[in-house]
């Protein structure tokens, strides 16, 4: 196996599924001003908070890892928003303010 294969996250992803584990996928799908990730990049987390990839950083891949933990138990898909001041930007893990939209799907 290549080196993409084991660090790509949709590869993981596939990989983790096919171990039978309950595995979510979250993907940037916007960002508007400075944000660490650009749009499509994944974050997969399995049921038990494993997770490969990122997203953005910080608290915000936190928050985007405990609702994939959610919606792996529910099902139901989310976009998540997250937006900050630039005052508190860094706090929170958007180093230079901004805001990013990321999808988070179970995967069926």
């Amino acid at each position: 196996m290549d080196e993409l294969a084991r660090t790509d996250p949709l590869t993981v992803a596939e990989r983790w599924k096919g171990e039978g584990r309950p595995v979510a996928i979250a993907t940037v799908i916007e960002t508007w001003g400075s944000a660490p990730r650009p749009v499509g990049s994944h974050l997969v987390v399995d049921a038990e908070g494993n997770f490969h990839g990122s997203v953005s950083g910080g608290c915000v891949e936190g928050a985007v890892i405990t609702e994939a933990l959610d919606i792996i138990g529910s099902g139901s898909p989310r976009i998540l928003e997250f937006g900050v001041a630039d005052e508190t930007a860094w706090r929170v893990g958007l180093s230079c303010g901004g805001r990013i939209r990321v999808f988070v799907e179970r995967l069926d």
